[in-house]
């Protein structure tokens, strides 16, 4: 088997997606849709759908159900949660409806929360781990927003897992190396890891503090990763171990997040009947694996300069007919191509051509002899050659090399 194209085009320093983004079509923005709501284009949209069919695929082998949930709650909901009073300042304001007052969610766990307890639970059903890629949204001030790493409408990579006490180490243990593995067929290198701990003030609901830093603590030393302990970054309901990344300028932000909440499930009243008969409360455990979809995409695009993974690029095999006479040639080769994402690029000088697709991981030129012979030569994206095959084995080792890992 190939290896996958290597993308040798990165260059030694990271790049701003908000300017390479734009300059290779990914996303975009209009001043009547808003600042901080980006729109997708067709190449962007691929990459996106390709990284959530990739966490979803990881999340289901892991033991995860996935669910849907409305991305509107009532206040009430969020008063429940905690949301209302902790964290209002970033919500958008209620929307007077049919007598009710409606909130754009500013998080998916209290819908998670409901999904739960809509049916009486066993302790032979936990852990019970319940993912959702879903739509949220942050009332943003103008001056922080920019590009994908900083939106008002988020879709986020959520999950939550519901425990026993006993289980919960063990649970956050494997959410954190399911991150750490995701990071490893991304490319995506964490600034650090940061055990974020209540501050002073109001900010913190009451609940035992200690035994979930404790737990968390423990999962840290456990995993012999070196983490910062940082007083006041803890979430209002519970603290956090927070997986930091840096953009091309050093500034850090939050990708992925383990929380242990115990103060939701007591607001919302879950229980469980436990072995002995009795009802048990269960630990909440907050995760995501890759945070937003837009910030884990515009860490993409800075990390690798647009030379995505073979299995990301939105486009995986550029055909290059040298001349109109091997274009039939080159559209019977696309026709096999199924489910790669090929195109034909026929206009211009050859060597444009190929200057134009250095992002994409291969690119096959056609001239008289392939088109008579039937074989594809393999120019990969390092600028390296391979040796003419027969068209149908270079296709096969091409979908093999950008499988999903």
């Amino acid at each position: 088997m190939w290896p996958p194209a290597s993308p040798s085009t990165r260059e030694s320093t990271m790049h701003d997606h908000r300017k390479l983004g734009r300059e290779l079509g990914l996303f975009g923005s209009d001043p009547l849709i808003g600042a901080g709501l980006p729109y997708w284009l067709p190449d962007g949209a691929i990459v996106r759908h390709s990284l959530e069919e990739y966490v979803r695929d990881l999340e289901r082998r892991a033991g995860y159900r996935h669910v849907h949930s409305p991305v509107l709650g009532k206040r009430e909901l969020y008063e429940i949660s905690g949301h209302w009073s902790h964290y209002r300042d970033d919500m958008y304001p209620p929307m007077d409806v049919g007598g009710e007052q409606l909130v754009l969610r500013p998080s998916l766990c209290p819908h998670h929360a409901l999904i739960y307890r809509s049916a009486g639970r066993s302790y032979r059903e936990l852990p019970l781990r319940m993912a959702e890629i879903g739509g949220m949204y942050r009332s943003e001030l103008s001056g922080v927003l920019g590009g994908l790493s900083r939106v008002r409408a988020i879709q986020l990579n959520d999950a939550h897992v519901f425990c026993t006490l006993d289980q919960v180490e063990a649970e956050a243990g494997a959410a954190l190396a399911l991150i750490r593995r995701a990071y490893d067929a991304l490319g995506i290198s964490p600034a650090r890891f940061r055990l974020s701990l209540p501050g002073d003030g109001g900010k913190y609901v009451d609940g035992d503090w200690d035994r979930a830093v404790g737990i968390l603590r423990s999962v840290l030393d456990r995993s012999g990763l070196a983490y910062d302990a940082v007083e006041g970054e803890a979430a209002f309901y519970g603290p956090k171990i927070d997986i930091q990344i840096a953009d091309g300028v050093g500034r850090e932000s939050t990708l992925s997040t383990v929380q242990v909440d115990f103060h939701q499930p007591a607001q919302f009243g879950l229980e469980y009947v436990g072995a002995d008969g009795a009802k048990h409360r269960p630990v909440m455990l907050h995760r995501s694996i890759i945070g937003s979809v837009e910030r884990a995409v515009a860490q993409l695009i800075e990390v690798h300069g647009g030379a995505f993974p073979a299995w990301l690029a939105p486009v995986q095999l550029r055909l290059l007919p040298l001349s109109g006479a091997e274009l039939p040639c080159a559209r019977e080769v696309l026709d096999r191509c199924g489910d790669l994402r090929a195109e034909i690029a026929s206009e211009g000088s050859l060597g444009a051509r190929i200057r134009d697709g250095r992002l994409v991981p291969y690119q096959a030129v056609i001239g008289p002899r392939e088109a008579a012979t039937g074989q594809l030569s393999l120019r990969l994206r390092d600028g390296s050659r391979r040796d003419a095959e027969p068209a149908d084995d270079v296709l096969e080792r091409i979908r093999a090399a950008v499988r999903r890992p």
